[in-house]
C-alpha cells in the first residue's frame, strides 16, 4: 500500500462488552506490597526527565565509573549516561555472588525429557568466569563478535554473560532458525566463534542444531572456533571438524575459574539480535550496555513486581528479545530466581506449563497472547489439573492480546486474583514502554494502558498531529529512553529512514494504535497487519479479536487476498474451541457476527476451519505463510514453524474448501 493511514475499522468499534466496560483494580493486598504504590514516579520524570533516570540508574545499577552526562540526544542518534563504565555480567552475577545472595537460586532449568538442574549465583559466577576464559583462550578480544545457536538451556545464559563479561558482543540466533537465517546472521555480524549444541530436544525428537550449523559455517568464513555443548549424545550424530571444533565439556575442563568483569563504557556495544523479516537483508538490531541495563533492570523490578522471594517463569525462547530483556538482563540485574523450559509447551501432554508452574512455585508467570489462545483451545481441564495458587501476576507479550483471551487467563490461570501486566514494546525498544504498573493502574482487558514513567507515546495521523479519542494512529515514542537501540547493524541509513524518517525526532514504530478517554492506548497491531477491502482499511488485529470473542472460536488469522472487484478479500482461518463441530452453518454464523460486530465491509469472504495455525517457535502467527497459501503462492521457509506439516495440511484443505465456497 502507498497509502500508510491506519483507520479505525469502519463502523463501530468492538462492543463495549469486550473492551473499556470491564475494569479491574490492584487487589488491596497487592497494592500495599507494591514497589510502585502511587503516580509519584510519573510526577518525577514529568518534573526533571534526565534526573529520574540517573536516580534510577544510580540506585539499580552498578558502575566502575559514573557517567558525566545522563543523555546525549541529536536526533536520531543518541547516547546514555556519557562516561560511565559498568559491565551487564557483574551486573547479573557478581552483585549477587559476593553479596547475601551468594547461595540463592539463581536459575531453575527443566529440560524437555524431564531433567532438572539448579545453579546459584555462585555457581553461575563460576560458570560465567570459566567461560569467559575459554572464549580468551580462543582469542576472543573486546569488541568480537560471538555468535550464539542453541536451545533453552543453562549454558546459553553463561554464554551470554561470559561473552558480556570480556566486553564481546553476542548474537543469539533463535534455535528454531535454518542453516541459511543462521549463515546470514553470522555473514552481517562477521562473528568470530560460533557457540551451539550437538542437539536439541522439541517434542521428543532431537533438532540437530550442530549439522545446521556445519552447513552454516561452509558460507561463514569469519567464523575460526566453534564451541559444541554436549546435550543429546550419540542421537544427534553431531560432527566435529578437527583444528575448529571444541567440546563444551572439554573446554571448561581446563579453564581457569577468575575472569575480572571488564569496566566497559556505557555505549559499548552488549548485542545485536536480528529481527525475524520475511524478506531482504537482516536487520541488526544494535543494544548498548548502560541504558539498557537500566531501563531493562527497572521495567523488570515496576512491571513485574519483582521481590527477593519469586520464583519468576517467563515461558519466550531466549533467542527473542523477550528473552534477553527478561530472561537474562532484567531478571537476574534484580537477583531474581528464574525458571528456565527447554520444550515445548504440549510435550508430553498440552499442561506441561502449568505442571511447572506447580512444580517450581512460580509466582510470576510471563508468555504470549498466542499461547493463551492455544491453552484456551485446549480447554481450562489442563489448568484444573495443577496447583496455581503460588501466581500472583501474570504477563503478556508479544502481540495485542484480545479481550477474550485476557479474561481466560485471568480466571483460569490467576483465579481472578491475580493482577494481569500486558505489555508492550519491541526488539528495538529493547524494554518495556508501555504497560500497567500493577499496584497503581486500573487494568482494562485488551489495553496496555499508558506508559511507564519517562516514557511519552502519542498516536498520531498521517502529518504527525494527535488524533481524537478512538480513532486509530500511528504509534510513536515522543522523546529517547534508556534501552533504545543505538543503530542498526552496518545500515545507519535504514535505520534513519525505517524508524526517524517519518517524524523527525519522533521514533515511529510501525504499530497502530488508539487512544481511549481515559488515555489508555489500545495496540491494534502491525500498520502492515491491515487489509484494504474497497478501499476500506480493516486491522488484522481487530478482526481476528472479533472472532475469538464468538463462544466458538479458539484462535483466528485473518488475511487479505487478491479479489478482482474489492482489491482484497477477507480470508478467515479458524480454530474451533473443544467439542465445537464445523458446519457450513457455522461459518456463515461467523461471518454474520464479524459484520454485526464490525460493520458489513469487515464480514469475511471465506472461513475455513483449521486443526491449528503455523506458528513459530515464539508462538507468533505466521500470516506471511496464510497470505501464500491463499494466493497459491510457493511457501517460503517453514523451519521455524513449531509444526510444518500444518502448512501442508491448510494448504490442501484450502484448496479442496475454496471450489467448494467459490
Amino acid at each position: 500500500m502507498t497509502d500508510r493511514e491506519v483507520k479505525a475499522a469502519e463502523g463501530p468499534l468492538l462492543e463495549s462488552k469486550l473492551r473499556e466496560e470491564r475494569r479491574f483494580e490492584p487487589p488491596a493486598d497487592f497494592r500495599e506490597r507494591a514497589w510502585v504504590k502511587d503516580r509519584t514516579p510519573w510526577e518525577e520524570a514529568e518534573r526533571d526527565f534526565e534526573g529520574f533516570w540517573a536516580k534510577h540508574a544510580e540506585a539499580e545499577v552498578h558502575w566502575f565509573k559514573t557517567w558525566d552526562r545522563v543523555l546525549e540526544w541529536n536526533p536520531p542518534w543518541a547516547k546514555w549516561f556519557v562516561g560511565g563504565e559498568t559491565n551487564a555480567s557483574y551486573n547479573c552475577v557478581d552483585r549477587h555472588a559476593l553479596g547475601s545472595r551468594r547461595t540463592k537460586t539463581a536459575i531453575l532449568w527443566e529440560g524437555e525429557p524431564g531433567d532438572r538442574r539448579a545453579l546459584t549465583y555462585e555457581d553461575l559466577h563460576r560458570e560465567v568466569q570459566k567461560f569467559a576464559n575459554v572464549l580468551k583462550g580462543l582469542g576472543v578480544r573486546k569488541g568480537d563478535r560471538v555468535a550464539i545457536y542453541m536451545g533453552m538451556v543453562p549454558e546459553l545464559v553463561i554464554a551470554m554473560l561470559a561473552a558480556a563479561r570480556i566486553g564481546a558482543t553476542h548474537t543469539v540466533v533463535f534455535g528454531g532458525f535454518s542453516s541459511q537465517a543462521l549463515r546470514d546472521r553470522i555473514q552481517d555480524a562477521q562473528a568470530k566463534v560460533l557457540i551451539t549444541q550437538d542437539g536439541a530436544w522439541r517434542r521428543g525428537q532431537v533438532v540437530p542444531l550442530k549439522q545446521w550449523a556445519d552447513e552454516a559455517l561452509a558460507e561463514a568464513p569469519s567464523v575460526e572456533k566453534v564451541v559444541v555443548l554436549r546435550r543429546v549424545g550419540d542421537a544427534a550424530g553431531a560432527a566435529m571438524v578437527p583444528g575448529r571444533d571444541v567440546w563444551w565439556h572439554e573446554a571448561m575442563a581446563g579453564a581457569a575459574a577468575d575472569c575480572p568483569a571488564e569496566p566497559l563504557d556505557s555505549e559499548h556495544p552488549l548485542f545485536i539480535l536480528y529481527t525475524s523479516g520475511t524478506t531482504g537483508k537482516p536487520k541488526g538490531v544494535l543494544h548498548t550496555t548502560g541504558g539498557y541495563l537500566v531501563g531493562t533492570t527497572l521495567t523488570a523490578k515496576w512491571v513485574f513486581d519483582l521481590k527477593d522471594d519469586d520464583v519468576y517463569f517467563c515461558a519466550a525462547d531466549i533467542g527473542w528479545i523477550t528473552g534477553h530483556s527478561y530472561i537474562v538482563y532484567g531478571p537476574l540485574s534484580n537477583g531474581a530466581t528464574v525458571v528456565i523450559y527447554e520444550g515445548a509447551p504440549d510435550w508430553p501432554d498440552k499442561d506441561r506449563i502449568w505442571a511447572i508452574v506447580e512444580k517450581y512455585r512460580a509466582t510470576i508467570f510471563y508468555t504470549s497472547p498466542t499461547f493463551l489462545r492455544t491453552a484456551m483451545r485446549w480447554g481450562p481441564e489442563y489448568p484444573k489439573r495443577h496447583d496455581l495458587s503460588s501466581l500472583r501476576l501474570l504477563g503478556t507479550v508479544g502481540e495485542p492480546i484480545n479481550p477474550e483471551a485476557w479474561m481466560w487467563y485471568h480466571e483460569h490461570i490467576g483465579g481472578g486474583r491475580c493482577p494481569i501486566v500486558d505489555t508492550w514494546w519491541q526488539t528495538e525498544t529493547g524494554m518495556i514502554l508501555i504497560a500497567p504498573l500493577p499496584g497503581v493502574q486500573t487494568t482494562k482487558p485488551g489495553s496496555a494502558t499508558v506508559p511507564l514513567p519517562g516514557i511519552k507515546a502519542d498516536v498520531v495521523d498521517e502529518a504527525g498531529n494527535p488524533v481524537p479519542p478512538n480513532v486509530g494512529g500511528y504509534l510513536v515514542i515522543e522523546r529517547p529512553w534508556p534501552a533504545m537501540f543505538r543503530t542498526l547493524w552496518g545500515d545507519p541509513d535504514r535505520y534513519v529512514k525505517a524508524y526517524w524518517s517519518q517524524y523527525p525526532g519522533r521514533y515511529l514504530t510501525g504499530d497502530g494504535a488508539r487512544k481511549d478517554e481515559d488515555g489508555y492506548f489500545w495496540i491494534t497491531g502491525r500498520v502492515d497487519d491491515v487489509v484494504n477491502v474497497a478501499g476500506h482499511r480493516l486491522s488484522n488485529i481487530e478482526l481476528e479479536s472479533t472472532l475469538v470473542a464468538h463462544p466458538a472460536v479458539a484462535e483466528a488469522a485473518v488475511i487479505g487476498r487478491s479479489d478482482p472487484i474489492k482489491g482484497q478479500a477477507l480470508s478467515a482461518f479458524v480454530v474451533l474451541r473443544a467439542g465445537v463441530e464445523p458446519s457450513d452453518a457455522l461459518k456463515e454464523e461467523l461471518r454474520q457476527w464479524v459484520g454485526e460486530k464490525i460493520g458489513p465491509i469487515a464480514k469475511p469472504s471465506d472461513v475455513f476451519f483449521a486443526a491449528d495455525l503455523p506458528k513459530t517457535r515464539s508462538a507468533k502467527i505466521m500470516r506471511r505463510l496464510l497470505r501464500d497459501i491463499a494466493e497459491g503462492r510457493a511457501l517460503g521457509d517453514t523451519t521455524t514453524l513449531t509444526d510444518p506439516a500444518v502448512v501442508e495440511e491448510l494448504r490442501q484443505r484450502y484448496i479442496a474448501e475454496g471450489k467448494e465456497q467459490a
